[in-house]
């Protein structure tokens, strides 16, 4: 277990690290420059000499090489710099935004979990085919539908023609609700789909025959032998759609005027503000390493063989 876990710590480093090279790169090569982002239509009263100190100040005059070593050391030490907008600490925007998505966010990916595996055990279980068959087309189909116009389509009927929800508030439990539907509907399809497929290959196997031989129930045969096994490759999908929780709160914080990690991205990425933006990518690629490492704890307690695979 020892040699598993430093196995996976490793793995998570060398994700870190990657994350915030690439993006250090891509940022950097970036065409413009964040000082005269900034500055606007004002730059133009600007001298030369005072935008180069307005450089200094942030080390956009050093070489490249030079700023990543910088830069890297910091964020070793808890120093993800200064926002170039506003001045303030990058630690301090995102801590402020954190709250408003990860309410969207935790409430989202429990909605997805819950309703993807109902889905999936209950398209796997039904006796009629032809039903079974029309519930495993709906994950796909939840896939398919943009999450931007799911979202106004929720905020047209929930919140103009039936005014059950706030259509932009972003306090409250209720302003929750259309939120997190949003982010969850192509995340449950996703786990849907991989559970479903897994269980319909579990199923096969021979000792669920054999369960059945013994006279064990419909239920007992999916929840007691059929899921355990085949909930790995769902497992591996819910640490996935973490990751895809962040991303696509971007877009819903959009439509739902919410502030939080996602407009703080977007306007970040406006301004060409990469301070705060390589700010969010380190942050972004934290969480989701977090959360693979805690699926990757998991599957030994699935699945204990695990640990015995060279």
């Amino acid at each position: 277990m020892a040699r598993y876990l430093a196995a996976r710590l490793a793995a998570a480093l060398a994700v870190l690290w990657a994350a915030y090279t690439v993006s250090f790169l891509v940022l950097y090569a970036l065409p413009g420059d964040p000082v005269s982002s900034l500055l606007g239509a004002d730059s133009s009263d600007v001298t030369p000499a005072q935008l180069d100190a307005v450089r200094a100040q942030y080390g956009f005059d050093l070489p490249l090489p030079v700023q990543y070593v910088q830069q890297l050391w910091r964020v070793l030490h808890g120093d993800l710099g200064r926002s170039v907008g506003t001045g303030r600490p990058v630690l301090d925007l995102i801590g402020g935004a954190i709250g408003p998505t990860a309410q969207i966010a935790g409430a989202a990916l429990v909605l997805a979990i819950v309703v993807g595996s109902a889905l999936a055990l209950v398209a796997t279980a039904v006796p009629n085919r032809r039903l079974g068959a029309a519930l495993l087309g709906l994950p796909p189909l939840g896939v398919a539908i943009p999450s931007f116009w799911f979202g106004l389509a929720l905020v047209q009927v929930f919140s103009f023609t039936f005014p059950i929800f706030p259509a932009v508030r972003t306090t409250g439990l209720a302003s929750i609700v259309l939120p997190a539907i949003t982010l969850a509907l192509p995340a449950s399809a996703l786990i849907a789909q991989v559970l479903a497929t897994s269980l319909r290959r579990t199923l096969a196997e021979p000792y669920i025959d054999t369960a059945w031989a013994k006279g064990a129930g419909r239920a007992r045969v999916h929840l007691g032998h059929a899921l355990r096994n085949a909930a790995l490759p769902a497992l591996t999908i819910a640490g996935l759609v973490v990751g895809g929780l962040l991303s696509g709160a971007v877009v819903t914080e959009t439509v739902f005027s919410r502030a939080g990690l996602g407009r703080l991205t977007a306007t970040s990425v406006g301004a060409q503000d990469i301070p705060v933006v390589q700010g969010l990518v380190v942050f972004a690629a934290a969480v989701f390493v977090v959360v693979n490492l805690v699926v990757d704890l998991i599957y030994p307690v699935l699945d204990p063989r695990i640990l015995r695979t060279p």
